[in-house]
């Protein structure tokens, strides 16, 4: 893959999704006991922020997923230090900045944290996030006076945090494990959203967080490869949940999540048959979701899915660059 022009891609594609969108409170809200979530917020303009969802266990809380912006995540710091309970763990689902960036906060403030990833942020620092920087940097050069610029310069910043937002506890495979005394099944996933998707099943209130796994209006693909993505989302089934919690968008019940699973196989396959235009496929991802997509909600999904059946889903080598080691 060419990594400029991906990066590229996931800035203009994720700038779209917030334009025009509703600014969410920065407020927790309890789905289950011990268990809270904090929805992302799409603010007009700019880039968002991915779901974060707070475990409380017997020595601290267990935070998944850290935000991109700095309300996102002092807004994790304050649900802490209101209960009295310390963040012991971070889980970071996957390596896009909308859900690793408060990782240096958190750090900062937590100084003994533990940070469990996989390590494929390691190769995008070097790899796809290298490139996005250089071409911030450019648009920053070149475009002075843009309104733009204080987006850039964050984004920039962000990047730069390196090595803070890397794991402290890698994650290389399959595994229950025990994170400040709550039983977590947690899984790797390398060839599905990103080259290094984790998702996490909490035994105790039979929830799964399912990180970009699982993404409303539309799935991200920007980094993705979808035949084995697919195939992710049936081992997600295969889980005894009773909610999931997607990396942005409300929570879904069994039922919505195997709605959003065969809507994610037929947009496969309508882009992939050829002779059915975008649109007709977008508009069939849309009648596919029902309630599970706002009314609000539509206009960007097919907007989105436009770009992404187009750049993604039909773009030069789609297939092979899911066999390239190192391609994301």
């Amino acid at each position: 893959m060419d990594f400029r022009k991906a990066a590229v891609r996931i800035a203009v594609a994720l700038v779209a999704l917030a334009v025009g969108a509703k600014v969410q409170a920065q407020s927790f809200e309890t789905i289950a006991p011990d268990l809270h979530l904090l929805r992302g917020a799409f603010a007009p303009g700019q880039q968002p922020d991915g779901n974060t969802v707070m475990l409380r266990g017997r020595r601290g809380w267990i935070v998944i997923d850290s935000g991109r912006h700095e309300a996102h995540t002092q807004a994790i710091l304050r649900h802490a230090s209101a209960s009295g309970v310390p963040i012991s763990d971070i889980v970071n689902t996957h390596w896009h900045l909308d859900h690793v960036s408060g990782n240096a906060l958190l750090r900062r403030a937590y100084p003994d944290v533990e940070v469990h990833a996989s390590r494929a942020i390691v190769a995008a620092m070097d790899g796809f996030l290298a490139n996005y920087r250089r071409q911030l940097a450019t648009l920053a050069e070149r475009h002075p006076a843009s309104p733009e610029m204080p987006n850039w310069v964050a984004e920039m910043a962000r990047i730069d945090h390196g090595v803070l937002l890397h794991p402290t506890v890698p994650i290389v495979e399959n595994a229950r494990r025990r994170l400040a005394g709550r039983d977590l099944d947690i899984r790797l996933s390398t060839d599905a959203a990103t080259d290094g998707d984790v998702w996490v099943y909490d035994l105790a209130s039979r929830t799964l967080i399912a990180g970009d796994l699982v993404t409303l209006p539309v799935p991200f693909l920007d980094t993705a490869c979808p035949s084995g993505w697919r195939r992710v989302l049936e081992e997600l089934d295969d889980q005894p949940f009773t909610r999931l919690v997607p990396g942005h968008g409300a929570v879904m019940d069994r039922k919505g999540f195997r709605r959003y699973r065969a809507a994610f196989g037929r947009l496969l396959e309508c882009a992939g048959r050829g002779h059915r235009s975008a649109a007709q496929c977008a508009d069939a991802w849309v009648r596919d979701l029902g309630d599970l997509l706002q009314t609000d909600e539509q206009a960007r999904a097919r907007e989105l899915l436009d770009y992404y059946i187009n750049a993604r889903l039909r773009g030069p080598g789609a297939s092979a660059e899911c066999d390239q080691p190192g391609r994301r």
